[in-house]
């Protein structure tokens, strides 16, 4: 029987590949045993079928899902230069059912790629599947964008954000949009701040090529936390279909401003200098290999936006993530406003009400103030406290279900994509002209001594 979609993986030699995307392909096919899928990679080392199908399996094993090799046991593998058309046109050739390309190679590659592909015949229904970041800047993303236009239509092209198949993220829907208490008070009248900060103990871990040239500013905030946060403020879709959903979360990006449009008083750099995190030793960053000092990469970036519309006008929203710190608490955290009046009469502190989303593991708090047990007048802090689980599949695993599916719900939208380049760009000239001090902390702490807030 013909499989109803071909999943070619473009970089399938690459960590990418091994370390996620089979990983969680496994799990997938474990979970959803009914899946009809062919594999099949592609890349520059010269394997044979014969390695490739251990690199799979291997992967597979690694998520409990040696059971599920069976259902790809006859994948192939073939060298191929991806720039290249006639071997562009060979892997689609072969394809059965619907192809899905995943590039799984760096952004110039697959730009380059997708360049190709203009002289080649592509199948009816093929999906274009492109890793972060998608583009440079706002103009290299909107030249890519029309150049993808060409090829495929737009809901056949899947910017990935894994963030977005995170099970905690989607939960911030059913908080939202599923429960009348948050529903009418999500909004400035009632909230003080909102707070996406995603801190990381891990240093580059081999990625300088990368990551130097990137910085935790576009790395995390303007791949990622920006998708977050317009799922945090977008306004309620008339469904959860993509066509509905992305139009929501695209429309809050539009509206998405740096604070008070003052990049320097409004976002903050920092890089790590030598430390511990737990048992294992960071050299300074700058001292890393393939580090160049003189690009003065930050591994910490801060930025604050606001959402100009009748919802959100005058709330702080502030992105932060960094490496080699102390803290693995990501969340998103909304603070809301005091209470109008406290009867006289009560005793301590009446803290305002935060709700906290945690982005792993997945819970929800609410941390509120009630009667203490001991004086009835004297308030307490309480949190109420869910688990809301591991969800049923790896952020990948939800990604590759959505490709395989052909469903867009979790991709990033083509004018979503150039929107958070436009967003951060104030910060990344201010900070390209210097007008923004690159601080330092040691590594294993929480950030520089100075960012006491």
């Amino acid at each position: 029987m013909a499989a109803d979609t071909t999943l070619i993986i473009l970089g399938a030699s690459g960590d990418l590949t091994s370390r996620l995307l089979l990983p969680a392909l496994g799990q997938l096919l474990t979970r959803e045993s009914g899946r009809s899928v062919r594999l099949h990679g592609a890349g520059m080392e010269d394997w044979t079928d014969e390695h490739w199908r251990e690199v799979v399996k291997k992967s597979f094993s690694t998520t409990d899902a040696d059971g599920a090799f069976a259902a790809v046991s006859e994948t192939t593998y073939w060298r191929a230069d991806i720039t290249k058309p006639a071997d562009l046109q060979k892997l689609l050739d072969d394809a059965e059912g619907r192809p899905a390309l995943y590039f799984a190679v760096p952004p110039a590659v697959a730009e380059k790629s997708c360049l190709a592909l203009s002289d080649v015949t592509i199948p009816e229904g093929t999906v274009l599947a492109l890793e972060k970041p998608f583009g440079t800047d706002e103009a290299s993303a909107h030249r890519l964008n029309q150049q993808l236009a060409k090829l495929v239509p737009e809901d056949q092209v899947f910017r990935i954000d894994h963030f977005l198949g995170r099970s905690t993220v989607l939960n911030l829907l059913g908080a939202r949009f599923a429960n009348r208490p948050f529903e009418s008070v999500w909004s400035a009248d009632d909230i003080a701040s909102i707070l996406i900060d995603y801190p990381e103990p891990l240093g580059l871990e081999g990625r300088a090529g990368y990551y130097d040239g990137a910085g935790a500013l576009v790395d995390m905030i303007q791949s990622h936390l920006l998708q977050v946060m317009a799922f945090v403020t977008m306004e309620p879709p008339a469904s959860l279909n993509q066509l509905d959903l992305r139009d929501a979360t695209s429309a809050v990006l539009r509206a998405t401003h740096v604070l008070d449009d003052d990049p320097v008083h409004n976002s903050r750099r920092a890089r790590y200098t030598a430390g511990d995190v737990g048992e294992r030793h960071f050299s300074s960053y700058v001292d890393e290999p393939g580090v160049d000092e003189a690009r003065g990469t930050e591994t910490l970036a801060e930025m604050t936006v606001e959402v100009r519309n009748t919802r959100w006008q005058g709330v702080p929203i502030t992105l932060r993530s960094g490496k080699a710190l102390s803290s693995s608490d990501r969340a998103v955290t909304v603070t809301f406003k005091p209470v109008r009046h406290l009867p006289g009469g009560f005793l301590g502190e009446s803290e305002p009400s935060v709700l906290v989303f945690s982005l792993g593991p997945d819970t929800m708090s609410l941390g509120l103030n009630v009667n203490g047990a001991d004086d009835p007048l004297e308030l307490e802090r309480v949190t109420l406290a869910a688990d809301l689980g591991d969800g049923a599949l790896k952020a990948y695993g939800e990604v590759l279900s959505g490709i395989l599916d052909g469903d867009a719900m979790l991709a990033v939208r083509g004018d979503a994509a150039e929107q958070c380049w436009r967003i951060v760009q104030p910060v990344i000239d201010a900070w390209r002209a210097n007008e923004v001090p690159l601080d330092e902390y040691p590594a294993g702490t929480a950030g520089p001594a100075s960012w006491t807030d």
